[in-house]
């Protein structure tokens, strides 16, 4: 797990964030894996990157960086803060739909709402792109895709409290991905993501 900075420890309020990151429950349709985290956005940094499968195909991806700036950050309104993208290919009749963004950021929203997960300052964008080739590619079917990128600061005290903030990502990558909720009952499978002594995956 990329969680360093380069002038001092790691506080232990990052440290449970951290630890609530690599030990988090996800979605049996999920593959998640530690990435290197930006070191230039706050002091402290920790990043992980997720595939959407389905029958051994990817049908989405995402990532999501957590920032911990124990200063704090006035534009963050705390002192962390979750970013976050999520892709997947759609139905091109789709990105003609005007409410596509606003429900591509409503399933966001809700998804946090839904695991009860506290936070402030949400922002973010919604991009929909359709593309169809010609020539020599003619015959590659029409392709379309939306975009997710968004950022929320999660309300955690010492750092406890990123679980529901991971189980709401993971609602929204599989949503993004066309996956439907998780039924009542179904638990999300423990994580099996590579140790932290071995090389994150390359992306």
């Amino acid at each position: 797990m990329a969680a360093r900075s380069d002038t001092a420890p790691a506080p232990d309020a990052f440290r449970r964030a951290v630890q609530d990151l690599l030990s988090a429950p996800w979605r049996p349709e999920l593959e998640v894996d530690e990435m290197p985290a930006p070191q230039r956005i706050a002091p402290f940094s920790a990043a992980v990157a997720a595939d959407v499968l389905v029958g051994g195909e990817e049908v989405g991806s995402g990532r999501l960086v957590l920032l911990h700036d124990p200063a704090g950050n006035a534009a963050w309104q705390g002192t962390f803060r979750c970013v976050t993208f999520a892709r997947a290919d759609v139905d091109p009749e789709m990105v003609t739909d005007p409410l596509l963004a606003q429900v591509g950021w409503s399933w966001l929203l809700d998804a946090l709402a839904g695991h009860g997960a506290a936070f402030e300052a949400p922002s973010g964008t919604v991009t929909s792109v359709a593309s169809e080739s010609f020539g020599g590619m003619a015959e590659e079917p029409p392709r379309a895709e939306i975009e997710v990128r968004a950022s929320w600061t999660p309300q955690l005290v010492d750092g406890v409290g990123l679980a529901p903030h991971l189980a709401a990502w993971s609602e929204l990558l599989c949503t993004t991905a066309g996956l439907p909720p998780l039924p009542a009952g179904v638990v999300p499978m423990p994580s099996r993501r590579t140790p932290p002594s071995r090389s994150p995956r390359r992306r």
